[in-house]
């Protein structure tokens, strides 16, 4: 780990490839990676004192926690990895007290809340309690049944304790998250936002989601700064992007890019659907009254997020619209050709 989480982004500078990789994949690969010495002593132990069954799921969690680690590492897909190693975690634990008994089931506990660490808090409980249910059945005749309930209620308290600070802070991740990546004025996202989106978008590499990339600029915005001030610019940034709100789809994600400009990520859209959206909200900018007085207008360039290139590529598009757009006489949608489109 050489570098801390981004605030809000969710990701990790640690890099493979070029790519950033995600916290949660680097939370699964590190406590896959404290697993293994945590473990790999225990079993060589046991094969040294001949205890073959034991060594063997010891060796079985070493070997299985390696290949997640490489998994995860190779193709950045922990989802299903995470539940994997829980419930494969959570066998060998309980397998290893039915062979060596009640003195091993300390091991229980750090079993159960590293669940909490890689998976949501509602699935960890689940699986969590599946295996204390097996415990229960695996202890209920070696143990006096205070012991027995001595063990279930301590585990349980355990489990409630995880699951209630595991919850509270995915709420409160989501609330700062939520904050950070909201624009203070607009209420819309902001570039952060934008970027992170952009990003999921070029990772999820699916060919039958198609989307489209619009950036729009109010035009001579800086006169209304001059003239009017800058409250009375807040107000039409702030008008401009109800407006968006109004003409946009519920699947379309709004973004204050900087200053005047704004972008809008039109999930769903080819570049047919982006550039009618396109003129819909020229013509409604151009209809609206957002400053008294004094009509307001604005240009967007529009780019199709071939999932060939990548964010950059789709932003430099959009940005070379927006200016041909801005050249040519401002008021103006202009789209970019596709790869396709330009070789023929």
């Amino acid at each position: 780990m050489n570098q801390p989480a981004q605030a809000g982004g969710g990701r990790w500078r640690w890099l493979s490839g070029g790519r950033q990789r995600r916290q949660e994949e680097v939370i699964l690969m590190l406590l896959c990676a404290l697993s293994i010495p945590s473990i790999l002593p225990f079993g060589v132990y046991r094969l040294l004192q001949g205890s073959w069954a034991s060594a063997a799921v010891d060796m079985a969690l070493v070997i299985g926690m390696l290949a997640v680690i490489v998994h995860v590492w190779r193709t950045g897909r922990y989802q299903v990895a995470s539940i994997g190693v829980t419930i494969f975690y959570s066998a060998g634990m309980l397998v290893t007290v039915y062979l060596r008994g009640v003195a091993l089931v300390y091991w229980v506990y750090p079993t159960m809340i590293a669940a909490y660490f890689v998976l949501r808090p509602t699935l960890a409980l689940a699986i969590n309690s599946v295996g204390l249910a097996v415990l229960v059945t695996i202890l209920v005749s070696r143990l006096e049944v205070v012991n027995l309930l001595t063990i279930v209620v301590t585990i349980g308290l355990v489990n409630l304790f995880a699951y209630i600070f595991a919850y509270r802070t995915g709420l409160q991740n989501k609330e700062l998250h939520t904050a950070v990546e909201l624009d203070f004025l607009t209420g819309v996202g902001n570039r952060r936002a934008l970027e992170r989106k952009l990003a999921e978008h070029a990772q999820e590499r699916r060919p039958q989601l198609e989307a489209s990339l619009l950036l729009l600029d109010l035009d001579h915005f800086k006169q209304v700064n001059d003239q009017y001030g800058h409250a009375a610019g807040d107000k039409v940034l702030i008008r401009l992007a109800e407006l968006m709100r109004r003409h946009t789809r519920s699947s379309d994600r709004i973004f204050r890019y900087g200053g005047e400009e704004f972008a809008i990520l039109a999930s769903g859209a080819g570049l047919s659907a982006a550039a009618r959206l396109a003129e819909g909200l020229r013509t409604a900018v151009a209809a609206a009254t957002l400053l008294e007085g004094h009509p307001i207008t604005i240009s967007i360039g529009v780019a199709y997020m071939d999932q060939a290139s990548e964010p950059a590529e789709w932003l430099e598009q959009a940005d070379k619209m927006l200016y041909a757009a801005k050249q040519g006489g401002r008021n103006a949608v202009r789209v970019a050709q596709t790869a396709t489109e330009a070789a023929t």
